[in-house]
């Protein structure tokens, strides 16, 4: 069990890092999410660029590889997240901003007419930026945390999966485990989703994801340097974040930051769906990793925030620090 939220005291600290997480709705929001768009494409990419300081480590959510919703609106030969890392890097270069990134993607699932032809696919990915150095990832395996609990939609339900990168700046022997996720709606035939006013949080299924994530995470992270974010689809105070913050001891950087009980980060919107709006999109971490700042991150529907209008989240920006006087690393695992 990790140490409680009041025991984070003040600690030495070293360079800071910017963590970007969102979920970019597969860069289609201007059609609902039925096409990726250039546009969309290039606006979030001129976005992130614009940032300032830049993010060491950018997670998405909702990105595709190559089908008929990735190319209808415009025709290109490339993978989706190789297509965002051309229009960054050349983002980037109009900011004046002589920077670049590693990217890796993470394949979830793939809807498929054919063999060959895909309706559409959804994955993660994670950009490191060019000062940190990848010792490991899993974006070949990523590691399925899906809850496949009634046996007649094994076959269509949509695999969840967490990515995994650990990585550290050039000089440094300290790495930092950085987990993105994106967990399943709650699931419409259990009964709870019918009973429950709430919902986004309490479907058994999600309970059930949110474990086998906080197992792979507990396995895999090397010390309490880590990080976990994604679009969660759990209200603070649900089942699925208390499992998370209460039952394994991850702290809630942002709730933590700013000092936030659970009534007043759930009226913090994160996401938003008609008049709806909600916190769905968290960044937890380990003891490891200190907190300066969430300067970066607009409520959704903030129209000064740079990413208005985007998608149908907002993104989570946070900047830590990685505390010198941390746990030790732990052994590796087989």
């Amino acid at each position: 069990m990790l140490r409680s939220q009041g025991d984070l005291a003040p600690a030495p600290m070293t360079h800071p890092m910017r963590i970007l997480s969102y979920n970019v709705r597969y860069f289609g929001h201007a059609t609902r999410g039925l096409a990726s768009t250039r546009a969309a494409m290039h606006r979030i990419a001129a976005a992130v660029a614009a940032l300032d300081p830049l993010p060491a480590i950018v997670c998405l959510q909702e990105v595709e590889t190559r089908s008929l919703r990735s190319t209808v609106a415009h025709r290109h030969s490339e993978t989706q997240l190789e297509r965002f890392s051309s229009m960054l890097s050349e983002a980037l270069v109009g900011a004046g901003k002589p920077d670049a990134y590693e990217a890796y993607y993470f394949p979830a699932h793939a809807y498929r007419i054919s063999a060959r032809t895909h309706v559409y696919t959804t994955g993660l990915a994670i950009l490191a930026h060019r000062s940190f150095v990848v010792d490991q990832h899993n974006a070949r395996t990523p590691h399925d945390i899906t809850h496949r609990r009634l046996h007649a939609i094994r076959g269509v339900k949509q695999t969840r999966i967490c990515a995994h990168v650990r990585l550290r700046r050039q000089a440094s022997r300290a790495p930092v485990d950085v987990f993105n996720t994106h967990l399943s709606l709650p699931s419409a035939l259990a009964r709870e989703f019918w009973t429950q006013p709430r919902r986004l949080g309490w479907g058994r299924n999600q309970l059930e994801e949110a474990r086998n994530l906080a197992r792979f995470v507990e396995r895999e992270r090397a010390s309490d340097r880590f990080v976990v974010v994604g679009d969660f689809n759990a209200l603070p105070g649900s089942p699925v974040y208390d499992a998370l913050v209460r039952e394994h001891g991850w702290v809630d950087a942002f709730a933590h930051r700013y000092r936030l009980g659970v009534d007043e980060l759930a009226s913090w919107p994160t996401a938003g769906f008609m008049r709806m709006r909600m916190h769905l999109d968290h960044v937890f971490c380990g003891p490891g990793l200190r907190w300066s700042d969430f300067d970066g991150t607009h409520p959704f529907g903030d129209r000064t925030g740079p990413f208005h209008g985007l998608s149908d989240h907002t993104p989570m920006v946070g900047r830590c620090r990685v505390a010198r006087e941390s746990s030790p690393p732990r052994e590796s695992r087989p």
